[in-house]
């Protein structure tokens, strides 16, 4: 798979098929190693970090899972090139800003992204649409088990995995699911939920992790402890909590739907009008509009439009995406454009 290929089609994750999709874009299971025999990224040197990506990438190119998988080399791709791998969540923006080897690893479903030379040697990742952590997590074991047997993992009896981060050692899995909660922030009950969540030592970020805000009331929701539970106790907590946020915000729904259907209705024809002829808008503005319009085609006020059509707009309508489409850079008042009429002809 080249590069090229890689922008033409969304990922598995944004295909709007698994549970509760249309609540839960996505799930994602994440697991950070190291090699014993190399010191943390924070201390590495540029051989030593050439060492690991060399060693990582001939491991993971030799598993069974091989015949699937692409590297990319960032050192190679341009700045947005690996803006566009951070818009898939297929590279985090540590790696993306950092400097030395380091690739990513990606099969062409974008199910799995394996990421070399991050803030640990390697960061395993597993995607999927709507809420599926056990599939997700079922994959990055499977593969994680296979690179055991090739690479020396830097592991402590008694501490287990040793990570970079001292919150990521342990099992050294990070469990997140991507939430869409219109219904809650229109309701007033977005804090209250988030409070529960924060109670319960779990973390609430934007789209793209730590340090990000949300837009368009998109969340991420995560573990923050991974030393003293097993890998199946995080999976099962983090999932029955979401489970209970999905709940939170389908009740939201209905009683926004019984108490002013017309006021709701309004919001979401007006965003739906605003997305259809726009001739400029911003990537904070379409998340807006995108937000109300997704919720008012789960209530069945826009049912020609599907949630599968609604995240592929979703990807492509960020500036690296939009940029890579029109084949070249663009200023901001560009992108705000060329974002408008790809929306009006993707809504038609």
């Amino acid at each position: 798979m080249k590069f090229e290929e890689l922008v033409k089609s969304s990922g598995e994750w944004l295909r709007a098929d698994g549970p509760e999709c249309g609540i839960v874009i996505s799930s994602r299971v994440r697991l950070a190693r190291n090699l014993f025999s190399f010191r943390f990224e924070s201390h590495i040197s540029s051989e030593e970090k050439e060492n690991v990506a060399d060693l990582v990438k001939e491991a993971v190119l030799s598993t069974s899972y091989a015949r699937e998988l692409c590297w990319f080399d960032l050192e190679s791709l341009t700045e947005l090139e690996r803006h566009l791998l951070l818009e898939r969540h297929l590279i985090s923006r540590e790696q993306e800003e950092s400097a030395g080897a380091r690739g990513v690893v990606v099969n062409e479903p974008e199910t799995l992204s394996i990421m070399v030379n991050e803030e640990d040697h390697l960061r395993l990742q597993s995607l999927r649409s709507g809420l599926q952590l056990e599939d997700a997590y079922e994959q990055l074991s499977s593969i994680d088990d296979e690179l055991a047997k090739k690479l020396d993992y830097a592991f402590d009896e008694e501490f287990g995995y040793l990570t970079a981060c001292p919150t990521n050692v342990g099992t050294g899995m990070r469990v997140s699911v991507m939430v869409h909660l219109p219904a809650l922030v229109m309701s007033g009950h977005i804090e209250k939920a988030f409070n529960a969540v924060h109670d319960l030592r779990l973390a609430v970020r934007g789209l793209y992790g730590e340090g990000t805000e949300a837009h368009g009331e998109f969340y991420q929701i995560s573990n923050q402890i991974t030393i003293g539970r097993s890998e199946e106790d995080i999976l099962a907590d983090l999932k029955a909590v979401i489970e209970g946020i999905v709940n939170y915000e389908k009740k939201a729904r209905e009683r926004l739907l019984g108490r002013e259907p017309m006021k709701l209705e309004d919001k979401v024809w007006r965003a739906y009008s605003t997305l259809k002829n726009a001739r400029l808008i911003s990537s904070d503005e379409t998340m807006r509009h995108l937000s109300s319009v997704r919720l008012g085609a789960q209530l069945g006020m826009l049912p020609e439009l599907e949630l599968k059509t609604l995240n592929t707009i979703f990807l492509y309508i960020q500036p690296a995406h939009l940029q890579k489409l029109e084949g070249k850079e663009l200023p901001p008042e560009e992108r705000d454009l060329v974002r408008a009429r790809y929306i009006r002809e993707h809504l038609s």
